[in-house]
Formats: structure tokens, C-alpha cells, sequence
């Protein structure tokens, strides 16, 4: 039996090319880690709800126990005569955290300091 050898390959080194879509897939992939990280530095500067902003964290602000018929509506015209009683009740929502303006009787409110001095 006799072996048959054969000559060995030249190592052929091959270019990369990258299409147009592979450019815009590492693009994207060389991005990312940048818009998480603007992401995160946006999200985590949010201010929170009970901020030293407007004396919220001093205790400046009063609160009001809802009574039975009461409505977010009628607790602004209350606490706020002379103001637009829907950016009273958007102010009382967001320094709540209230998702709609329905009040139960018995709940606290925090009216914003803005409205309590009037």
C-alpha cells in the first residue's frame, strides 16, 4: 500500500466586507451602550414628587381629609378660590401620585404649598 500525500494549501486571507446592512447593525450595536447610558443619566436627574422644591420636603404643606361627595373639583375651588381649578386639581394629583381624580372618603391629601398659603 503506498500513501499518497498531497502539497499543502497556501493560507488564503480573506478581506472582511461588510454590506450596508451589516455596517448599520454594528453601528447600531457600537451605539447602544450610549443611549442606555443618556437613558439612565435622563432618568435617574427626574425630580422626585417630595423635593425640597417649593418647601414639599419642609413640611410646608397641609393636608385634607376627603369628606363623603367631595371631589379633586371641589377640594380646588376650596383650597384655591382665585386659581383655575384644573391646574389645582393637576397640581393635587401629581403631589399625590394619583393615577385618575377619583377620591375616596377618609383619604389624606397633600395640597401643594403653592395653594395652602391662600
Amino acid at each position: 500500500m503506498s500513501t499518497i500525500e498531497f502539497a499543502p494549501r497556501p493560507v488564503v486571507s480573506t478581506r472582511l466586507r461588510l454590506t450596508a446592512r451589516g455596517r448599520r447593525v454594528l453601528a447600531a450595536l457600537a451605539a447602544a451602550p450610549v443611549v442606555v447610558v443618556i437613558a439612565l443619566a435622563v432618568l435617574g436627574n427626574a425630580p422626585a414628587v417630595a423635593s425640597g422644591e417649593d418647601g414639599a420636603a419642609t413640611g410646608a404643606f397641609e393636608t385634607v381629609t376627603v369628606s363623603s361627595g367631595d371631589t379633586l373639583w371641589s377640594i380646588a375651588e376650596e383650597v384655591a378660590p382665585d386659581a383655575d381649578p384644573r391646574d389645582v386639581v393637576d397640581a393635587i394629583m401629581r403631589l399625590n401620585a394619583l393615577g385618575d381624580a377619583t377620591v375616596v372618603a377618609g383619604e389624606r391629601l397633600a395640597i401643594p404649598a403653592q395653594y395652602a398659603d391662600r
